[in-house]
């Protein structure tokens, strides 16, 4: 599966963005209460931060995940473990099926954005964050190559911080093109 990226403009994007949001299955996401200006905000401060940045994922002329691509030593997560060279964050959202939801989606969409970090120069490994009670996406983590540290404190919600290698998800990847579609998992937020 081929997804293009374009940056996300936190006023054009708003009210698409709020539809994802503010559905119960992304109330991990931690803004199923926000305003549309609440989301103008939010991601006004995410793409002038010059640390973070947010991206729409675009299957075939539509847009189908946000991606958020940030710098952990400028972070929370910076005070919750020791951040190395090469590290970088990741947050993802998938958009809400429409019809009939498609075998194995969200798992190719993760691995495109993975791809898509790694390709980026000195990035060693993918840091991720989330909800520790998050039990869909910690498999869906594992089944692309994370690996689970530990439970960690963050401002906002308790976080199972794992790490993923450059050679952990060429394993995986490896290993989840031999399995059938329909054992992947669906409609994850991350």
């Amino acid at each position: 599966m081929s997804f293009t990226f374009r940056c996300l403009d936190p006023r054009e994007d708003a009210e698409l963005l709020h539809s994802w949001v503010t559905r119960p299955y992304a109330s991990f996401w931690g803004m199923l209460n926000a305003s549309v200006g609440d989301v103008v905000e939010e991601y006004a401060k995410i793409q002038s931060s010059g640390h973070h940045h947010a991206l729409l994922g675009i299957d075939d002329g539509v847009p189908a995940f946000l991606m958020e691509e940030y710098l952990p030593g400028s972070s929370p997560l910076n005070s919750v473990y020791a951040v190395q060279t090469g590290d970088i964050g990741m947050h993802l959202l998938v958009a809400p099926a429409e019809g009939m939801p498609r075998n194995g989606f969200t798992a190719d969409v993760m691995e495109s954005v993975l791809d898509r970090l790694f390709q980026k120069p000195g990035v060693n490994r993918v840091v991720v964050e989330p909800d520790a009670r998050n039990t869909k996406i910690h498999i869906l983590n594992a089944r692309l190559g994370f690996e689970p540290a530990c439970e960690v404190t963050l401002p906002d919600k308790q976080a199972l911080l794992s790490f993923c290698t450059r050679e952990s998800f060429e394993s995986a990847r490896a290993a989840r093109s031999s399995t059938p579609k329909h054992q992947s998992i669906q409609g994850a937020a991350l």
